[in-house]
This record gives structure tokens, sequence and C-alpha cells, in this order.
């Protein structure tokens, strides 16, 4: 714990001798903006307090290398981070950022700037707690369901015939054809064996 405070007394210790010797050495091109800097702190940014600094007077970037301390501090007051420097957010003119990272929680952020000019901002930050990534679901096979077999086509039950029913007025006649073609054939019979015994006759006689 003595380690600790020994570490953050000698960091604070040195932002101070660098804001004292910047102070002494402000060139006359930053006297012509004013002797203040409008601090804005605009949040966070992963955890990290973002900041803009401008001129007071004139609404310019600040050009020089900003000298300033970032301290952050909980609501209730159990807990405290710096002070930290800040540095250039990149691809920004005005933009100024913390290369540390702020815990998830709510801080209430306080910035003093000593360089090139002097400047003071104070605002309440909430830093998120980040879910870690849910894990890619894995595909699942797909399980191919059996093809239904094809419909088997039933022949039609072929029904027996019918049993023919027979007309008895049609018995009478087949009976009646019957009977007539027996007594022709009796007919037939009868001449034949008369013209026999003619002929049998006729030949005795000679």
């Amino acid at each position: 714990m003595r380690t600790h405070l020994a570490s953050r007394t000698r960091t604070g210790f040195g932002l101070l001798l660098m804001l004292f010797a910047q102070a002494l050495a402000v060139p006359a091109t930053a006297q012509a903006h004013g002797d203040t800097v409008k601090v804005v702190v605009t949040g966070q940014r992963d955890g990290h307090v973002t900041t803009e600094i401008t001129w007071e007077n004139d609404g310019d970037a600040v050009e020089e290398t900003v000298a300033a301390t970032v301290n952050a501090t909980s609501p209730d007051g159990s807990r405290s981070l710096g002070p930290w420097p800040l540095v250039r957010a990149p691809g920004t003119r005005t933009g100024w950022t913390t290369a540390e990272v702020l815990a998830p929680g709510t801080w209430k952020v306080t910035v003093n700037v000593g360089f090139p000019a002097l400047g003071h901002a104070e605002r309440e930050v909430q830093v998120p707690v980040v879910d870690p990534s849910p894990p890619v679901p894995r595909p699942t096979p797909t399980t191919t369901a059996p093809s239904a077999p094809p419909p088997t086509t039933t022949a039609p039950a072929t029904s027996a015939p019918a049993p023919s029913r027979t007309d008895p007025a049609d018995e009478r006649g087949d009976r009646a054809v019957g009977w007539s073609l027996a007594g022709l054939a009796g007919i037939v019979l009868a001449g034949t064996a008369a013209g026999m015994l003619l002929r049998r006759a006729r030949a005795r006689r000679r």
C-alpha cells in the first residue's frame, strides 16, 4: 500500500514539475490566443476518458503539447484513479484522451490543464460493463427424414361375372327348336328307310 501511494506521489510530483517548466516557457503565439483554454469532458470510449480542448478566446485548436492531469473518483469516494496525463487522440486536432482505462462503473472525472494555459473541467462518466462475446453456436447436423415409400396402387378387384339368368321364354324356345330338329331328323330317317324298302321290293319283282 505504501509503495502504491509513493508511486502516485512521484507521478503527481513529476507532472507538477512538467507543468511548471512548461508554464515558464509559454511561447508568444500561445499568449495571442489568451491565457485560458476551454476543456470539455466529452465522455469515454472503451474506458478511455475523452476530452475536447480549444483556446477559450477564439476556439482555435491547441497546437502545442497539452500538459494536463486526469483524476477519477467513485461517487462514494471509496475508489480513485489517477493522476493520468492526456494524449492527443489520433486523427483529431482538438481531441485528447487518456491511455489508461477506467474500470466499469460511475466516475466523477476531473481534468486540470496547466500548459499552454490554464483550464479545468468536471463531468460524471459512466463506463458500462462489456459482456463477453457470446459463443458462436455450432451448426447442428441436419438429419434427413426417411423418404416415404411410393404409394402402391392397388388394382381394382375384378368382380366375378354375375351368373346369367335364363329367361323361361328362352328356355321354352330352345326346347321347341330341339324338338323340331329331332322330329325333322326322324322324318328324314323314316323317309330314307321307306326308300330303301321300296327299292328292295322293286328289285324282287324283277
